[in-house]
């Protein structure tokens, strides 16, 4: 009794899923081989895992020299073949701007019904990069704005400080202009003089007769008698 016909869909398991991957990438690895050495074909695999990893098969020894091979044989077509391949290029390029437009919806919260939780979390992922290249730009504009600033502050103080020295020095400058036409006049006015004279002594104080009570009292009566008796000598004229 033979197998029957598989229905192929995807495996809901996440370790089986993985396993199956891994058995499925080594045959068709090996088929790529085959066929490039039995049908000397230029064969060129590439395949990415479910969590973006990388496995390539290239029957030349570079891969860009079939790739850039590829690139000439789409763009170069020749004939009837030219309608249909820009046909077909038209329809590439079609469904390309609809999953950048479909894209651009989702960044913008829009459309996120038909997702799934691993299509939200790597939308989630991409926006929380975004955002981090975002802030860490801004910052460095920031950061170079108020280095800027900073020396524009610097500049100005040093401005103000110039400005304030200059204004102090004006200020000075007509006290001490004044002071010096001051000492000028007086100079010129006061008279020459060709020897220093010595300062005129005070005069000597008076000195009266000291009058004591007693015998002292004696003595001027005496000298009143004699001056009496010198009055009556002279001759009346």
């Amino acid at each position: 009794m033979g197998r029957g016909r598989v229905q192929l869909r995807r495996i809901e398991n996440n370790i089986s899923r993985q396993v199956t991957f891994s058995k499925r990438r080594s045959g068709l690895l090996k088929k790529a081989h085959e066929i490039s050495v039995l049908c000397d074909a230029d064969v060129a695999l590439i395949v990415f895992s479910n969590k973006g990893k990388l496995f390539e098969f290239s029957s030349d020894p570079s891969m860009e020299r079939i790739l850039e091979r590829y690139e000439r044989q789409i763009y170069a077509p020749t004939g009837s073949e030219s309608q249909a391949n820009w046909s077909l290029e038209s329809s590439k390029l079609m469904s390309t701007i609809e999953v950048l437009q479909r894209n651009l919806r989702n960044f913008r919260g829009e459309e996120l019904e038909p997702l799934s939780l691993r299509d939200l979390q790597l939308l989630e992922q991409q926006i929380g990069n975004s955002l981090k290249r975002i802030r860490t730009r801004k910052n460095k504009l920031m950061n170079e704005s108020i280095s800027v600033l900073q020396k524009r502050e610097k500049t100005l103080q040093d401005q103000n400080n110039m400005l304030a020295k200059k204004l102090k020095e004006k200020q000075q400058t007509p006290t001490e202009h004044a002071q010096h036409e001051v000492q000028q006049k007086f100079v010129q006015n006061s008279p020459p003089s060709t020897s220093v004279q010595p300062p005129t002594p005070p005069p000597a104080a008076i000195q009266f007769p000291c009058l004591t009570i007693g015998g002292s009292y004696e003595a001027m009566k005496g000298t009143n008698k004699e001056a009496e008796l010198n009055l009556n000598l002279v001759p009346n004229q």
